[in-house]
């Protein structure tokens, strides 16, 4: 029956026990939520009375929808809601909750206190940014982000006013009354001071730290101490190392050059600087050889060849990583897995995969930002110069570029936020101004690339859109998107 079955809900502790427990109403099954598929929706509203105040209880997803438990809170006359949260990180997403927390104020005449988790969970991150709104609009407190922190707000709220109980609409509202009055405090009593109101951070610092909490938490949550990267002397897998060695400490990422034929000197050079710059635990393990035993003994040419490299890569790394324990951390970027630029079991191998939701030209913002910040803070710049400056490049054939394959990447990017973030369709592209042809191109390298992606490690979730859980079609289909 409807009061039946397992429930996303929160309980009221006190007294070593629970005193009630509040069934969340609004069940999002959207983007990465499948709740509708797993929980029962709550009926009923408690209001807590403590001290005097009656105070509502409510669940994420709540907040976000008019109506239901914020409509029926401000029925039932309470002083105070509290919305308990796991609430995943999008970039910019700050600048959406706080008119939203206004607006559910507003709608219940009550303060109310938006609370959420810090941490990582998989794909992934919450970020925190706590923060208690006044009925009128007024922000009274707010945390700050990617931290944990214990926020203490001093309310003047109203008393209870004694407001209606039983069935208002969509839930019914049932009440229990905890103390009438405020005790004594447990502590000194101290002058109630001007609520914190953290500053919020810029845009590069808010996604720097989504990555590292999201490293951090994978990595540690899930009981290694340590990470391996193949660090090639790139910009993809410097950044990923900075990264990781802000997660977990630089004594904890192994990094490993494992130069070919084609392997530039001033990439071994780069690898080497990014390693000291980190305090990397830098192994050089030379591929050469092994591909030329595999070439002895088969006949292989091109592409063949090509991807022959990233595989051996691919296995040196995960034979650290059962020899030693480590964690392998693969390196590829949003960019290079829509369009399907990665050898499947070559780079693309690991069981965790930090950028794998950041653009090429966002990751090139990034680690401009993390070294500026490096240098405002008087430290050594984590990334080359160097590795910055130079055009990308896979080195697996002689003079090879990133783009001998593909479009510039500050041109392909808007092309491909527009169709796998946006959903456009190839007439939206064209008319936002895009090439035609590299439209179609794009469009047909992302579709094709499915199966590829489908295969590749978990990372944090960072915009709206993230491959994984957030975009989930099929591999086997003939659809393809024309004009």
């Amino acid at each position: 029956g409807p009061d039946r079955g397992p429930r996303n809900a929160l309980a009221v502790l006190h007294g070593g026990r629970a005193i009630a427990r509040y069934f969340k109403h609004h069940l999002p099954n959207y983007g990465v939520f499948d709740e509708g598929r797993y929980f029962v929706p709550g009926e009923v509203l408690p209001v807590v009375r403590i001290g005097g105040v009656d105070v509502a209880l409510t669940i994420c997803e709540d907040l976000w929808q008019a109506g239901g438990p914020f409509a029926v809170a401000g029925q039932a006359q309470v002083g105070l809601v509290v919305n308990i949260n796991g609430s995943p990180y999008e970039l910019n997403k700050d600048d959406v909750r706080l008119p939203l927390v206004r607006r559910r104020a507003a709608e219940a005449g009550a303060v109310t206190a938006y609370v959420n988790m810090v941490g990582g969970q998989d794909e992934l991150v919450f970020d925190g940014d706590s923060m208690v709104v006044a009925p009128d609009g007024t922000l009274l407190a707010r945390g700050v982000q990617f931290n944990e922190q214990l926020l203490l707000v001093d309310l003047d709220l109203p008393a209870a006013a004694g407001g209606p109980s039983g069935d208002l609409g969509e839930l019914r509202v049932e009440r229990l009354t905890l103390s009438e009055a405020v005790g004594p405090p447990a502590a000194p009593a101290t002058e109630p001071g001007a609520a914190q109101v953290a500053e919020r951070l810029g845009d590069e610092a808010e996604v720097w730290q989504a990555l590292v909490t999201g490293t951090r938490d994978y990595v540690r949550k899930n009981g290694f101490r340590s990470v391996v990267i193949a660090v090639s002397g790139g910009i993809d897998s410097a950044v990923t190392a900075a990264l990781a060695a802000d997660a977990i400490g630089g004594e904890n990422v192994v990094g490993v050059s494992m130069p070919s034929q084609y392997s530039s000197e001033h990439s071994k050079d780069d690898a080497a600087d990014l390693a000291k710059r980190n305090g990397l635990d830098y192994r050089v393990e030379p591929i050469q050889e092994m591909a030329d035993a595999f070439l002895a003994n088969m006949s292989l040419s091109g592409l063949a060849v090509e991807n022959l490299q990233a595989r051996i890569r691919g296995v040196v790394l995960m034979a650290l990583s059962n020899q030693e324990g480590h964690l392998v951390l693969a390196t590829g970027n949003k960019s290079e897995y829509a369009v399907g630029y990665s050898t499947l079991y070559g780079d693309s191998v690991g069981g965790f995969a930090p950028v794998k939701n950041v653009p090429k030209t966002l990751l090139q913002r990034l680690a401009a930002w993390r070294n500026a910040d490096a240098a405002a803070r008087g430290e050594v710049p984590p990334i080359p110069e160097n590795t910055i400056a130079k055009p990308p490049s896979a080195e697996l054939r002689p003079g090879q570029l990133d783009t001998d394959s593909l479009p510039p990447y500050e041109v392909l990017d808007p092309i491909l936020a527009g169709y796998v973030d946006d959903d456009l369709g190839h007439e939206q592209l064209i008319a936002a101004g895009h090439d035609p042809a590299l439209v179609e191109q794009v469009i047909r390298m992302v579709d094709t690339a499915e199966y590829k992606r489908r295969q590749t490690a978990p990372g944090p979730k960072i915009n709206h859109k993230a491959f994984g859980r957030d975009r989930r079609l099929p591999i086997t289909n003939k659809f393809r998107e024309r004009s």
